[in-house]
């Protein structure tokens, strides 16, 4: 099993950035309400987190 890097720094409020051994992303939003992330990659991702089992998310590469 390899060694994994991640970490993430906020940035301001709502905004941080996230890195790992690959590629970077942004992410907007706080807790509990909808998020967009871009990465370096190319994914662009919106998710809205709702109480309890229940969440939307939509994901999709350039």
């Amino acid at each position: 099993m390899g060694l994994t890097f991640r970490k993430s720094f906020r940035i301001f409020p709502g905004v941080r950035l996230n890195l790992n051994g690959r590629s970077w992303s942004i992410t907007l939003g706080g807790r509990g309400g909808p998020h967009y992330t871009a990465s370096s990659t190319g994914r662009r991702t919106t998710s809205w987190n709702l109480p309890g089992p229940f969440g939307f998310r939509s994901s999709r590469r350039r």
